[in-house]
């Protein structure tokens, strides 16, 4: 067996065209969507969706308002969350703060930044652009969760059919666009951090 892998010949690899090139790039934006949102906050809401749906039958008025409740609760999270950052300390501990106008305001009051160093984590305008379109896959995800759809949704009509799934593939992939563009520097509470 091993004189047959022998006699194989190496593979040489063809060269990427543009257009493979610009749909790998693509590719790789949309699959780091998920590290647009605050992990604690799907987990919770995917976790949370079964239960609060009664396993998307809604029976009750009341499942409808928990669900409700839940969807706003967790866009409200996803939204405050991109305001959050994080620092290591002197002793290499990191620690997360709120974004402010003036700089970073880091939580545990142990730790103080200089003014140089506060003003690098200053609030910029790409911040609200990237909380909002947080919001907007967040609720990609959420009525991707077939939970929300059957609550709200449950009658299967070809129009509403068509509509829940092509809606989200395109506010999906403005916002991969988006992000794209307009890469985010924040690694704030529920965000992956950085290695610096």
């Amino acid at each position: 067996m091993p004189e047959v892998l022998d006699e194989l010949l190496p593979v040489q690899q063809q060269p990427k065209t543009r257009s493979q090139k610009a749909l790998r790039k693509t590719l790789k934006g949309t699959a780091k969507l998920s590290n647009l949102l605050p992990t604690g906050t799907t987990f919770a809401f995917s976790l949370l969706s079964p239960v609060f749906t009664n396993k998307g039958q809604c029976t009750s008025f009341l499942n409808q308002i928990l669900t409700l409740s839940l969807l706003a609760v967790s866009a409200i999270a996803c939204f405050l969350l991109c305001f959050t950052d994080s620092v290591k300390d002197p002793k290499g501990k990191v620690r997360y703060g709120f974004v402010t106008t003036k700089g970073l305001w880091v939580i545990a009051a142990t730790v103080k930044l200089s003014d140089a160093d506060a003003k690098k984590y200053k609030l910029q305008a790409t911040d609200f652009w990237h909380a909002f379109m947080s919001v907007l896959v967040f609720a990609v995800v959420a009525f991707f969760d077939q939970n929300v759809i059957n609550c709200f949704f449950p009658v299967e009509s070809v129009l509403a059919k068509w509509l829940l799934e092509v809606v989200p593939l395109v506010v999906g992939g403005v916002c991969a666009v988006f992000f794209w563009f307009y890469p985010t520097t924040r690694h704030g509470i529920g965000f992956p951090l950085s290695r610096e």
